[in-house]
């Protein structure tokens, strides 16, 4: 089986969360996103201390479609430097674990015409 990987990112407001769920999603370069509560992100940018309001994603992908997901992120994020960070997931229900590998190396996308 494809190794699972859990992907964390930010964004700075819901829409624009929604926007790459979503988008990840129609994709096939994830099975699931959490889009989780506002949090309060404390670091350092430019030399300078930052407080913000963000949005964080759980995106449940595979190693394989990594490259698609850090790029449709990329793509739409409006941050200079997103956050993207990957782990490996090193267990889990294996009927879920098989059914993300599935969604994700799905290519049944249905045609809108």
């Amino acid at each position: 089986m494809d190794e699972i990987m859990l992907v964390l990112t930010n964004l700075p407001d819901r829409d624009s969360a929604q926007r790459i769920a979503h988008s990840l999603i129609e994709n096939h370069a994830a099975a699931c996103v959490n889009i989780l509560a506002e949090c309060t992100s404390v670091y350092r940018w430019q030399e300078k201390i930052e407080n913000a309001s963000e949005v964080p994603l759980l995106i449940k992908t595979t190693r394989a479609a990594y490259p698609r997901v850090e790029e449709l992120i990329r793509s739409q994020h409006p941050y200079e430097l997103p956050e993207i960070i990957a782990v490996s997931v090193v267990a889990g229900l294996p009927a879920y674990l098989q059914w993300v590998v599935q969604e994700v190396s799905s290519i049944n996308v249905v045609s809108k015409e």
